[in-house]
């Protein structure tokens, strides 16, 4: 797992990247369809955006504020960790 985090000069937004490799690509996109319906729940001040690139789920956000930020990784961070966790319980997906 890597991550970095910087500030954007041009608007002053913190920004936060963070990559997560998977075993599969599969596992990549089941963790991507887990995590992408939890919008963020302020209508301002945090943008969060999520995609796959082959095994790996890459997460990037942008805030006004360093407390709003960390609520938001921190939030991400316990629910990718529950999905990681039901995927080790299951075993790996199927194949359709």
């Amino acid at each position: 797992m890597a991550a970095c985090m910087s500030e954007n000069g041009a608007d002053g937004k913190l920004e936060f990247f963070l990559k997560v490799p998977f075993p599969t690509e599969r596992e990549a996109n089941i963790a991507l369809q887990s995590l992408s319906p939890d919008p963020e729940p302020r209508k301002g001040g945090i943008s969060k955006s999520l995609c796959v690139s082959g095994q790996t789920l890459s997460v990037s956000w942008a805030a006004d504020e360093a407390r709003i930020l960390r609520v938001s990784v921190s939030s991400f961070l316990d629910h990718l960790s529950l999905v990681m966790e039901t995927m080790d319980a299951f075993g790996p997906p199927v194949s359709q």
